[in-house]
C-alpha cells in the first residue's frame, strides 16, 4: 500500500473517532478502488507507548474501509480490557493499522516442529477447543521468545498455558503503518 493510502486509511480512522464525539459521521470524500476490497484489518491505539485499545477483524469478512472505520470506533470505545476513551484523551493517543494477508493453517506433528516453523514476523491464531485468540506480529517485539509467545498466547485464549501444544495454529502476515 502506497504512504499516501496509508495516510488516508489513518486519517479515516482518526477523523471517525473525533467524529463519534460530534455525533457524526466520518467519510472521505473519495474512496479509492483497493479500500473497497475486503480484508482482514486491526486498529490499535497508544497512549504514551501503552496500549490503549485493540480490536480488528483477521478474516477478511468486509471492505478495507469498512473495517477500518469499524475497529477504530471498537478499539477506542469496546474494547473491554480498557477504559472508554475521552475526547481530552484522543490527543495523545497514536494510531496503528494492520492490513491482513487471510490466514493460513500451519501444519505440525510435535510441538518442537511448530516452533522450528515459526519466524517471529508472522502474526499466530490458536484454536482449541472452541476458544481462539490471536496476536498480532508487533507482539514478537515484547515476547520473542518462541514458547513464552504461544503459552501467553494460550492465556489469551482462556486455556492452559500448554495448550499451544495440541492447537490449531494459522499464521498470517500484516502491513503495518502509524501515525
Amino acid at each position: 500500500m502506497n504512504k499516501q493510502n496509508q495516510k488516508l486509511l489513518l486519517q479515516l480512522a482518526r477523523k471517525t473517532i473525533e467524529n463519534h464525539f460530534k455525533r457524526k459521521n466520518y467519510d472521505l470524500e473519495s474512496i479509492p478502488a483497493e479500500f473497497k476490497e475486503k480484508m482482514g484489518v486491526f486498529v490499535t491505539l497508544h497512549e504514551n507507548r501503552q496500549l490503549k485499545g485493540c480490536i480488528g477483524n483477521i478474516e477478511p469478512i468486509k471492505s478495507l474501509y469498512e473495517g477500518v472505520k469499524e475497529n477504530a470506533l471498537n478499539a477506542a470505545f469496546h474494547d473491554p480490557r480498557f477504559s472508554k476513551l475521552t475526547e481530552g484523551e484522543l490527543k495523545k493517543v497514536h494510531l496503528e493499522i494492520s492490513v491482513l494477508t487471510s490466514p493460513r493453517k500451519l501444519e505440525y506433528r510435535s510441538p518442537e516442529e511448530l516452533l522450528s516453523k515459526l519466524t517471529g514476523k508472522e502474526g499466530v491464531i490458536l484454536e482449541k477447543n472452541h476458544r481462539r485468540a490471536t496476536f498480532l506480529p508487533q507482539v514478537w517485539e515484547e515476547l520473542s521468545d518462541k514458547k513464552k509467545f504461544l503459552e501467553h498466547l494460550s492465556l489469551k485464549a482462556g486455556l492452559n498455558p500448554e495448550a499451544w501444544k495440541e492447537a490449531k495454529i494459522y499464521v498470517y502476515y500484516a502491513e503495518v503503518f502509524e501515525e
